[in-house]
């Protein structure tokens, strides 16, 4: 995986902080993927004010040139190496996406007519499922604004 030396330092403080992406979501406002992806940069503070927080929070320390790295707009899928991703669970997704992501974009067509789900204005929530009996279930719910195709 490709991560910058900001997001290695802002994982090692995570570790030593022994806080989860949730705990520091719920301290910053914000939820827990979207400070994974932050941490893994994929995500980007609107101003410096915010990132200070976040580094009281961890007690950690980053340069000027550092804390505006994450107030910068990131380079979006800079993280992933390869493709078929390598990663078992990472892999996962990419085979859901083969073998579902036609009909998935089907039935939105179907449903909401010719356009685009937008992951800009997106939000996913990850959550645990616990009332299966032979193992927990992961439940991930994608929400995007979808945009309808200009005609002109």
């Amino acid at each position: 995986m490709n991560l910058s030396e900001v997001s290695k330092q802002l994982l090692d403080a995570k570790r030593k902080s022994n806080l989860t992406f949730m705990d520091i979501g719920q301290k910053l406002g914000h939820d827990e993927v979207w400070v994974a992806a932050l941490f893994y940069g994929q995500a980007s503070f609107p101003d410096e004010k915010e990132c200070q927080k976040l580094l009281d929070i961890l007690n950690a320390n980053l340069t000027s040139e550092q804390i505006r790295e994450l107030t910068h707009p990131p380079h979006k899928g800079a993280t992933l190496e390869s493709l078929p991703p390598r990663d078992p669970l990472l892999y996962r997704f990419h085979e859901i996406l083969l073998q579902y992501g036609v009909p998935i974009k089907e039935v939105i067509h179907e449903k909401f007519g010719d356009g685009i789900m937008s992951a800009v204005d997106f939000t996913v929530k990850v959550d645990k499922d616990e009332t299966m009996k032979e193992a927990p279930r992961v439940n991930i719910t994608m929400s995007g604004k979808f945009l309808p195709y200009k005609r002109w």
